[in-house]
């Protein structure tokens, strides 16, 4: 059963590696679902590690329906990866109306070229899921990451089940999400050939909390993109240049 390991570092990428897991999807920002990883971490995995890598691109948090210049950066992305020689992709589009964006996936899809492409949990915000496993069959993805539509991958056995039994061997189907030591033999049980988790431990790091938190819980928000506004920014520079 091939185990894929979520490396939000090298440390964890390391890690992986160091126990015998079969691939990593390399990542950063697990808290907001996981982000593109920088070039820097990506180079390093791919010269000092030799575990398969398969890349998330997914250039923000909020929400899966991407602007042009938001698909413009996915697409450069890809080719650093394709250059680099990494295994795989993992991405994907949906629409407003949260169905499969088929034009935005193909297109990442095809960008791709011979590496391996997973359409990831974007899945779980799907309205119709028969409809979408039917769709990426047709594009010739890969695999579908997903929890089942549920918090948890085993909360949402069922549905995993239903797509695993309606996949025909045409998609693979790779359950996802609070995985862990406790319930992975479940699912190797039920017949899944692969399963994705990342095996998290939590580490203080700061010996001492400091005074100003880093973190805003107001862009924690589902579907909170925060920008940057032309309208502001010309008010304040109107104020300096007074």
């Amino acid at each position: 059963m091939i185990l894929e390991i979520c490396a939000n570092s090298f440390e964890s990428a390391f890690a992986a590696q160091q126990a015998g897991a079969d691939r990593i999807e390399l990542c950063t920002e697990l808290s907001v679902g996981g982000l593109t990883p920088s070039f820097g971490l990506l180079e390093k995995v791919l010269v000092e590690l030799t575990i398969p890598v398969h890349v998330l691109i997914r250039p923000r948090s909020g929400n899966f329906t991407y602007s042009e210049a938001e698909i413009d950066i996915m697409l450069r992305d890809i080719e650093t990866c394709k250059e680099l020689g990494c295994d795989g992709i993992v991405s994907g589009g949906l629409t407003h109306a949260f169905e499969i964006d088929l034009q935005v996936t193909k297109l990442l899809k095809d960008t791709s070229g011979a590496m391996e492409f997973t359409f990831h949990r974007a899945f779980d915000w799907v309205k119709n899921p028969s409809k979408a496993l039917a769709q990426l069959i047709e594009l010739n993805v890969t695999r579908v990451l997903s929890s089942g539509q549920q918090t948890s991958a085993l909360e949402g056995f069922a549905l995993l089940k239903s797509l695993q039994n309606n996949a025909h061997n045409n998609i693979q189907i790779m359950p996802g999400g609070g995985i862990n030591a406790a319930n992975c033999q479940q699912f190797k049980d039920a017949g899944f050939k692969m399963l994705h988790c990342s095996a998290t431990q939590k580490t203080q790091i700061l010996k001492k909390l400091p005074n100003v938190s880093m973190h805003s819980t107001a862009l924690f928000q589902e579907g909170i993109l925060a920008t940057s506004s032309e309208e502001t920014i010309r008010q304040i520079r109107a104020i300096l240049k007074k």
